[in-house]
């Protein structure tokens, strides 16, 4: 891997991570296009989704630090309620990581043709929250579970992890402002669990054939697009402008299956 296709991969990252187009989806489809093995790539695949994870704490930094102020009160307020959400949310793709990594770790192999129908799936789930109806209510703790679960579904290639989410959350009523929050919340400290358990594996060590500087490169590059991805992604969720991703998952979909 070149700096070049690093700085492509890592601008792809950071895009996709917020975007509901699935990162781990373009990202195998970019790697296809240029020849890189999963196998070779998982330095670079944890790098950048370090990068991502840290512009998500970047953009809500200032909802982070009053969350734990709340839950420095020891108290049981409105703080500590929707932090106990987000570790509820976090249980099913914790099973899932725990008792499954093998075999989902299988289904990133290049397979792109795979990708491609996972793509269409986040297509169908995007557009049916064109149709849903808001009840504006908030997020419950039933709620922070099923949204956990769809979480859990979207460690497949080509479901949208925030796509999946934030439908799920707004086909269950609830508020449009709070739903993103929440889906990019609940993502951080299962990611930077995951890239712990690779750290201390050994995996993050174990390849030698990206260089420094691709590593480097594609930090840099998921972490600035994903500040402004992040953002963007917010405002596009409290406008109702989904439809327009699940167009475009239809088309790299139906692409991905039939480039195979």
């Amino acid at each position: 891997m070149n700096w070049i296709e690093a700085l492509i991969l890592g601008l792809v990252q950071g895009l996709t991570e917020f975007l509901p187009v699935s990162s781990s989806g373009h990202l195998e489809i970019g790697k296809a296009l240029f020849g890189i093995h999963s196998e070779q790539s998982l330095i670079f695949t944890i790098a950048v989704h370090g990068a991502t994870v840290l512009s998500t704490i970047v953009v809500f930094r200032k909802d982070i630090a009053n969350l734990f102020k709340g839950l420095f009160k020891i108290e049981w307020n409105q703080e500590t309620q929707y932090a106990s959400k987000i570790i509820v949310s976090m249980i099913p793709v914790a099973i899932v990581g725990l008792f499954f990594k093998d075999f989902v770790e299988s289904f990133f192999q290049s397979n792109v043709a795979f990708v491609g129908f996972m793509l269409i799936i986040t297509a169908t789930l995007l557009t049916l929250t064109f149709y849903a109806k808001s009840k504006n209510k908030e997020i419950s703790f039933l709620d922070a579970f099923i949204i956990g679960i769809a979480q859990a579904v979207a460690v497949l290639p080509g479901i949208s992890r925030s796509g999946s989410t934030i439908a799920t959350g707004l086909l269950l009523g609830n508020k449009k402002n709070k739903i993103a929050e929440f889906s990019f919340l609940m993502v951080i400290i299962p990611i930077l669990g995951e890239i712990f358990l690779d750290i201390i594996q050994g995996n993050f060590v174990s390849n030698s054939s990206i260089g420094a500087i691709p590593i480097a490169v594609g930090f840099l590059a998921a972490f600035i697009s994903g500040l402004f991805a992040c953002k963007w992604m917010v405002e596009l969720v409290k406008k109702g402008k989904l439809i327009y991703f699940a167009i475009y998952c239809l088309i790299i979909g139906l692409l991905a299956i039939f480039l195979a």
